[in-house]
């Protein structure tokens, strides 16, 4: 069996590398196994080929498959969040806070290495672990919304809840279509058009102690 290496790791099996590189190499040749062939076909041998590294070596950083997903899960399940946070953040206009969220998830979606696929599009659902990380990931999102809707406009926790959760709902939702339909519309024009949309309904609640939404 020939050895696919991931790009920009030495293909030479034994390397000596830090343990923190050789996690990072590990992981990214398990991202590529798993979004190529999905979990249950993607294999520790082809993960190990990918890496350029022997099975024991593999095994000596996690111990099956599961875990390796799972580190993987936790990593793009951080970095969508603090998309989304540093996008609520970047100002106190709230109909760019709009744009901003929604735009979070089209550049998540466009990442490098299709990560997006395991949070979105995972085929190991059934397994207790993985969804309690999938559920995570969209409440705490959604709740990050919720935070602001709720101090902005006054609405109840539950209100902004079930807003903080269509946003988000409608942000991953759209951007995996745009990305999936190959679409001649620019990832920004299209993040704004959906922001468009969400503000229309957003922008009709009135915001506390101001003028305006």
């Amino acid at each position: 069996m020939s050895v696919r290496a991931v790009p920009g790791t030495d293909n030479a099996r034994g390397q000596r590398l830090p343990r923190s590189a050789r996690r990072a190499q590990l992981l990214e040749a398990a991202q590529a196994a798993f979004v190529e062939s999905g979990y249950h076909a993607a294999a520790m041998d082809d993960i190990a080929d990918r890496a350029g590294v022997s099975k024991p070596v593999l095994y000596q950083h996690f111990p099956g498959k599961l875990e390796l997903y799972l580190a993987l899960l936790d990593k793009h399940s951080e970095a969508l969040e603090q998309l989304v946070r540093e996008a609520l953040a970047s100002t106190h206009d709230n109909k760019e806070r709009v744009y901003a969220t929604i735009a979070a998830y089209f550049d998540f979606v466009s990442r490098d290495g299709a990560a997006f696929r395991l949070i979105f599009e995972s085929d190991l659902t059934n397994e207790s672990a993985v969804r309690n990380r999938l559920d995570a990931v969209g409440l705490v999102c959604a709740e990050a919304v919720a935070e602001v809707i709720a101090e902005d406009t006054g609405l109840t926790d539950e209100d902004a809840s079930l807003l903080g959760m269509a946003l988000t709902g409608l942000a991953q939702v759209s951007a995996r279509h745009w990305l999936a339909q190959g679409s001649d519309v620019p990832k920004d024009e299209a993040a704004l058009l959906m922001g468009a949309l969400a503000w229309r309904g957003l922008g009709s609640f009135p915001k506390v102690g101001g003028e305006g939404s």
